[in-house]
């Protein structure tokens, strides 16, 4: 091997490796908060429950979907997509003030005009 692609492997190893920790710790920070989301935000072990299930589906979706989209638009531009989308769901989530979905979804529909709506 070249020097060039020994380089270019040594970094596509490191980017992958920070990116999979960054995966891993913010489950563990999810997992670990767990307590404090039942005390601070009232929930119930439901809503615990899905808190957990509901981030391990979306991980696990998206992961299949971006390695599909990945192919067809580079992968690269999904990596950043998904590095972008995942840190601002993120800090959606540590900004919440509920342990309920509903509100989400009271937020958009009062940004929904009622013309539109059924």
């Amino acid at each position: 091997m070249t020097h060039m692609r020994t380089r270019k492997m040594i970094w596509t190893l490191a980017i992958t490796s920070v990116a999979l920790f960054m995966v891993s710790l913010d489950n563990l920070v999810v997992t670990t908060a767990l307590p404090v989301i039942r005390r601070n935000l009232d929930a119930s072990i439901s809503q615990l429950e899905w808190t957990v299930n509901a981030y391990t589906l979306t991980f696990a979706v998206l992961l299949l979907t971006g390695a599909a989209l990945g192919d067809r638009f580079g992968r690269r531009r999904m990596f950043a997509l998904g590095l972008f989308l995942f840190t601002g769901a993120s800090a959606a989530a540590a900004l919440s003030t509920s342990a309920s979905p509903s509100t989400s979804r009271a937020h958009f529909r009062a940004s929904v005009p009622r013309s539109s709506r059924r």
